[in-house]
């Protein structure tokens, strides 16, 4: 498994399921639109006023599952960070690639903020014969 491999497999999706855990340590999960970079990187938006992002705001560590078709998924575990500075924009035109609504929403959505997830553990699971198991670790 390479990261291209896993880059190609995640690029064919656009939405997830992220979990992430409010400050009374409950588990939150929510579908989310997503686009990724080459380096793996999970770039999505949300508003101020969510769950998430008082979840993320407290503790940034998440989870995500990605794929789940035909018995073949990707487990992500990272690091999320609000965009900012000159990183930002680079980013932000990666997604803005994937939802072209996406300018638009953040120009005229209250409180729309934008966040990365910089992958630490990665799991690829195709449940198809042949049977393929891989892990990706150390990742950042």
């Amino acid at each position: 498994m390479t990261k291209e491999f896993i880059y190609h497999f995640i690029k064919q999706h656009i939405l997830g399921v992220i979990s992430t855990c409010s400050k009374e340590n409950k588990p939150e999960a929510a579908l989310i639109g997503f686009a990724v970079s080459e380096e793996l990187e999970i770039i999505f938006d949300t508003i101020t006023s969510s769950r998430k992002y008082r979840n993320l705001m407290e503790n940034p560590f998440v989870a995500m599952v990605i794929g789940w078709d035909d018995e073949t998924t990707v487990q992500y575990e990272g690091k999320a960070t609000m965009l900012s500075g000159k990183e930002s924009e680079r980013l932000k035109e990666i997604y803005f690639d994937v939802y072209k609504d996406g300018r638009q929403r953040a120009e005229s959505w209250p409180g729309l903020v934008h966040f990365k997830i910089s992958p630490s553990w990665i799991r690829y699971s195709n449940y198809n014969e042949p049977m393929v198991i891989e892990e990706m670790k150390g990742l950042v």
